[in-house]
């Protein structure tokens, strides 16, 4: 079996890099929000893991609403994509339409549970 070296990890990353050159700009803006809303997920959870967890629901409320957000962006990007077959049929902006009832419906679930 042949060891792999740091070339070989350069080459890969290289290959990644110049795909997703190709990739359009708004999937890369869908991208770029997805790892904001995980990002601000992991700082609820240091904030918590330092100061406390007094009121639990807001911190479930808080990490469960960022989840959640970006799970339903993913889904936004997966049917905005143009090499996806799938939803060749689904316009962008029915997608988007989605993604904002879904959000809605979301962040009402959330207040609710927030008391």
């Amino acid at each position: 079996m042949a060891r792999s070296t740091g070339k070989d990890a350069q080459a890969l990353f290289s290959s990644l890099r110049s795909a997703y050159a190709a990739t359009p700009t708004s999937l890369k803006i869908i991208d770029l929000y997805v790892g904001f809303a995980v990002f601000t997920a992991l700082i609820q959870v240091v904030y918590m893991a330092v100061v406390g967890s007094f009121p639990f629901n807001s911190f479930l409320s808080g990490v469960l609403s960022c989840i959640g957000t970006a799970v339903l962006a993913v889904c936004l990007r997966i049917q905005v994509n143009k090499e996806n077959k799938e939803f060749k049929d689904l316009p962008p902006e029915r997608a988007f339409a989605d993604f904002v009832l879904c959000n809605l419906v979301l962040h009402l679930v959330i207040m609710n549970f927030l008391g």
